[in-house]
Order: C-alpha cells, then sequence, then structure tokens
C-alpha cells in the first residue's frame, strides 16, 4: 500500500484556538481524521507527524526517502525562512505538495516567499482544513501516475 508522509509543522497543533478567523475552527486532530478516512478510501497509508522543531521536521524528511512515496508539507512558519527543511525535500526525491490553510498571498506581504516551494511540485492554500485534502488526492494522483 502506497504511503503518504503528512508533515505538520510548527504551532499547527493550536489549531483551533489559535487565530480561528485565520485558520478555521478544526483542530489538529480532526483535520488528520479527514486525512485518514479520504486516505482508506484511496487505498493509501499515511504517517503524520507534527513538530514545533526544525531538526525534528527534517529528520521525518529524511526518514521518508525509503518509506514513502509522497510528501504531504505544511511547513507554516518554516515556508519563508527554513532553507534547511527546503534543502531536506530536495534530497529525498520525493513529490512534496506544500499545503496552507490560509491563502499567504492575501495576508502580510513577507508571508508571499516561499522557501520551500520551489522544491514542491505544487501549492495548495486558502482553502482552510479542505487544503489538506486537495493536496491528498494531488498525492494519490502522482503515486497513481508513477505506478
Amino acid at each position: 500500500m502506497p504511503k503518504v508522509l503528512v508533515i505538520h509543522g510548527p504551532n499547527l497543533n493550536m489549531l483551533g484556538m489559535r487565530e480561528p478567523d485565520v485558520y478555521g475552527t478544526k483542530t489538529l486532530d480532526e483535520i488528520d481524521h479527514m486525512l485518514r478516512q479520504d486516505a482508506a478510501e484511496m487505498g493509501l497509508q499515511l504517517e503524520i507527524v507534527q513538530s514545533n522543531h526544525e531538526g525534528e521536521i527534517i529528520e521525518a524528511i529524511q526518514g521518508a526517502y525509503e518509506r514513502a512515496q509522497a510528501i504531504i508539507i505544511n511547513p507554516a512558519g518554516y515556508t519563508h525562512t527554513s532553507v534547511a527543511i527546503r534543502d531536506a525535500l530536495a534530497a529525498v526525491r520525493l513529490p512534496v505538495i506544500e499545503v496552507h490553510l490560509s491563502n499567504l498571498w492575501a495576508r502580510e506581504q513577507w508571508r508571499e516567499r516561499s522557501v520551500t516551494a520551489p522544491v514542491c511540485v505544487g501549492v495548495i492554500g486558502g482553502f482552510g482544513a479542505v487544503s489538506y485534502l486537495l493536496a491528498l488526492r494531488a498525492a494519490n494522483s502522482i503515486i497513481e501516475k508513477r505506478a
């Protein structure tokens, strides 16, 4: 069964209470539950990681090299700053989809720059929790084409 690694970056463990006008009211557990349901319907296995620590995110990415067929990542605040996460994503040479709950380009100007997006197949954002489900569908499509 193909595996997709889902990585939730810093502060996403606070979803549901953190700026609900920007990020919505769904908790991270609710998003993970939705992802697991859709993954099961698609015949995908999920590994889900949330970390507030850059090094742990990098280790999860590196660990996916031999275990996963795709990565979905919401780098959160690291989107704009982490060359190390960008380099890890490039190194594993897996299809990566970057996800954001909000539309970064409709927010502060400094959020418009993603250092991780250039090594991703695509970026999905602005649809709240549905952004993750759209990313999962995209990952499944990529995996099916490679099979």
